[in-house]
C-alpha cells in the first residue's frame, strides 16, 4: 500500500506514527494491517524461513512500538523508517542464524576430531588416581570392622591412639594393635603394587 492508496477517511502514516508516539495501541494495529504484508516480503527476502518470518514481523512491530519516540517525519516518511528497521533486524536475524550454524559446525568438526576428550574429560593422571581411591577403598572394606575403624579415625580424622582409645572406650594397647595389624593387611594387598604409586 501507498500514500496515494491510502482512503482519504483514514489517517495517514504520519498521524498514526504520533498516535504510536502517544501509546495508543490501535494505531500500531493499523499501521500493521497497512504494512505487515510489505514487511513481511522484505524479511522473506532476506532469511527465506517462513516461521521465522512471522516471529521476526511480531518483533519489528514491537520494536515500532517501543522506538516510536525515535522516529521524527522531519527525516522522512513512517514507511521508509519502518523498511530501514525491517531490513536491518533481518540482516541480525540472518548473521546470527550463520554464526550459529558456523559455531555448531565447530563443535561438531572438533567433536570429531577428539571424541575421547569430549566424551570423559578426564587426564590419564584422573583415571589413575580415581583407581588408586577404588583400591584403596576396596582393601580398607576388607579389614575387620574394629581394625578398619581405627585406621579411618587415625588417617582420615587425624586422631592420635590416645584420642582413639578415649573416644571409643578402648585400652591403649588394644587400639595399638588393631591399627598394627589393620596397617599390615593394607602393607600385604598393596604388595607388587609400588610402582603404581
Amino acid at each position: 500500500m501507498t500514500a496515494s492508496e491510502i482512503s482519504p477517511d483514514e489517517p495517514s502514516d504520519e498521524k498514526l506514527m504520533a498516535a504510536i508516539q502517544k501509546r495508543k495501541p490501535q494505531a500500531l494495529t493499523a499501521l500493521y494491517d497497512r504494512y505487515s504484508g510489505i514487511l513481511k516480503a522484505l524479511i522473506m527476502r532476506i532469511i527465506h524461513n517462513e516461521s521465522e518470518a512471522d516471529d521476526l514481523l511480531q518483533e519489528i512491530y514491537m520494536e515500532i512500538w517501543n522506538q516510536a519516540h525515535n522516529f521524527s517525519a522531519k527525516k522522512g516518511k513512517p514507511l521508509g523508517w519502518m523498511v530501514t528497521l525491517t531490513r536491518r533486524r533481518s540482516i541480525d536475524r540472518l548473521r546470527k542464524r550463520q554464526a550459529y550454524a558456523r559455531a555448531e559446525e565447530r563443535l561438531q568438526h572438533e567433536t570429531e576430531q577428539q571424541p575421547e576428550a569430549w566424551v570423559h574429560n578426564t587426564s590419564d593422571h584422573d583415571i589413575e588416581a580415581s583407581d588408586t581411591r577404588h583400591l584403596l577403598f576396596k582393601i580398607m572394606n576388607s579389614l575387620p570392622p574394629p581394625q578398619k575403624q581405627a585406621i579411618e579415625l587415625a588417617f582420615f580424622k587425624g586422631m592420635s591412639q590416645r584420642e582413639i582409645a578415649a573416644h571409643t572406650n578402648i585400652p591403649l594397647g588394644t587400639i595399638k594393635t588393631r591399627l598394627e595389624l589393620g596397617l599390615k593387611k593394607i602393607a600385604e594387598a598393596l604388595k607388587g603394587l609400588e610402582h603404581e604409586f
